[in-house]
């Protein structure tokens, strides 16, 4: 109870904060930014960038000097954003659900280097979402520091695999590749141990104790008086991520405000016992790796040796003349996130983007803000907006008239389950996909097979059996042409 009243308490300070501050903020060098700078620097990035909107949270001494929002979080309505707008966390979810693990190995309900096998009540390949790996024993290897630290040897995602199928890559705990399916593991673990969903557990251990009103694992109707839309690199929108089951690699929902009350806590301890802090926040695996993604390269380098770039629990280290700093990445379609963390000096800067070009900002925002020039910006793939290429221009599509029971042939559920399932629907003179909980995109015909998407690049064939019967849908997406067979 008291922690509780402990996190009101900052959370009306939060709101006091963004509503009249405006002294100026303490950078790493002690020198001072006012806010009028701070504000004509995100204007200035954001429109050359073509950055829709983005919140930012500044600390100095583990005190929230700045917490504001620029932009808009609907172009098409011309709402701006505010610092309670619901935004993806997309990867900061992972860092949420550490805190969450780690609270539970201080409750003794977790021990990081046990066999994560050994919790579940039946063989791990039994459960129909790992039965991949009934030939590879070395998943009896996996605990959970390792899923934590990515070191389990999954790819990112079993989707990106030419079969699509779950595979042990190296010997777990041996080197780095950032893995949310090793999260995703430990998800099943936990809500086992538990025996509670994932969502109530967020809800009770760590969104409520910190005062974090506006954010959940899945989509609250409480959300829909002030959301912000996703916007892809050419400004199309995307639409919110109205997640309907919660995924730990991912489907958390935030505000600028709510993740920054997160952080603090991270930066105080929060409810964790200072040894499960200092676990969280100390090096498990050395980063060799040239660059961050794609996550399996074998490419290696010694660039990142000197700042001894390393990964914790969930969290990305590095060392600075500062000491240590701890940080976070958020990337999904749609939405660019960062936070870093000064540890010694708890000072640090969270930003969140609704932005397709989100990352183009990064460098500079880091740099002017905080004067942060330490970011292993190239490991992590953050290409200065004006270091980038040109854009190619869109393709350019020709619309066609499709008879509607040619339409209503293509209606119905195509996949890979129970990971990746693709619904079509029929919208009036033309189609609409949803994959799993993402929004929905319009699909309009260019013949009477070949459709194209209105707010990505992907088009897709359907394709018909001799008898005339849709058996599956070819995505063409990345120059790659991707079978996706039809379920009902």
């Amino acid at each position: 109870m008291r922690q509780t009243f402990v996190w009101c308490l900052i959370a009306m300070a939060t709101a006091s904060l963004a509503a009249g501050q405006q002294s100026p903020v303490t950078r790493l060098d002690g020198s001072t930014i006012s806010v009028a700078e701070i504000d004509a620097t995100m204007t200035r990035l954001m429109r050359a960038a073509e950055v829709t909107g983005a919140g930012i949270a500044v600390f100095h001494n583990g005190k929230l000097e700045l917490l504001k929002a620029y932009g808009l979080r609907d172009k098409e309505k011309n709402l701006p954003l505010t610092i309670d707008s619901v935004m993806s966390a997309a990867s900061f979810s992972k860092v949420a659900f550490a805190y969450l693990a780690m609270e539970l190995v201080d409750e003794g309900k977790l021990d990081l280097d046990r066999p994560v096998h050994q919790y579940l009540p039946k063989p791990l390949p039994e459960y129909p979402k790992y039965a991949d790996l009934a030939d590879d024993a070395r998943y009896k290897r996996i605990t959970a520091r390792m899923l934590l630290s990515h070191t389990s040897g999954f790819a990112n995602w079993r989707w990106m695999e030419e079969d699509r199928k779950l595979r042990i890559h190296f010997e777990p705990g041996s080197r780095y590749a950032y893995s949310g399916e090793g999260i995703d593991l430990l998800q099943l673990v936990i809500e086992t141990v538990t025996k509670k969903p994932l969502d109530d557990l967020m809800q009770q251990q760590v969104f409520e104790p910190l005062a974090m009103t506006r954010t959940s694992m899945v989509w609250q109707d409480r959300f829909e008086s002030d959301y912000a839309n996703g916007y892809d690199e050419y400004g199309r929108s995307l639409g919110p991520l109205k997640w309907k089951r919660p995924d730990a690699a991912g489907s958390m929902l935030t505000t600028i405000s709510d993740f920054a009350r997160f952080l603090q806590a991270v930066m105080g301890g929060g409810a964790l016992q200072p040894k499960a802090r200092e676990q969280m926040l100390s090096p498990q695996v050395a980063i060799m790796s040239k660059h961050e993604f794609p996550t399996l390269s074998e490419e290696t380098t010694d660039e990142n040796k000197s700042i001894h770039l390393s990964y914790g629990l969930a969290w990305g280290l590095y060392w600075t003349p500062y000491g240590k700093v701890f940080f976070k990445e958020g990337h999904d379609d749609g939405w660019r996130n960062y936070a870093v963390c000064f540890d010694k000096q708890k000072s640090g800067l969270v930003i969140m983007t609704n932005s397709g070009n989100g990352e183009g900002i990064f460098k500079d925002v880091l740099e002017t803000v905080l004067k942060d020039t330490f970011t292993p910006i190239e490991w992590e793939g953050y290409t200065p907006y004006d270091k980038l290429p040109p854009r190619p221009p869109l393709k350019q599509h020709k619309n066609v008239a499709v008879d509607g029971k040619v339409l209503d042939r293509y209606v119905g559920r195509y996949g890979l389950p129970p990971d990746i399932i693709l619904t079509v629907r029929r919208e009036g003179d033309h189609l609409s996909v949803q994959e799993n909980d993402e929004p929905k995109q319009d699909l309009m015909p260019e013949s009477e097979t070949d459709f194209y998407s209105t707010s990505s690049d992907d088009t897709m064939t359907f394709q018909a059996d001799s008898q005339g019967k849709v058996t599956a849908m070819i995505l063409h997406v990345d120059g790659k042409d991707i079978p996706v067979k039809r379920i009902e």
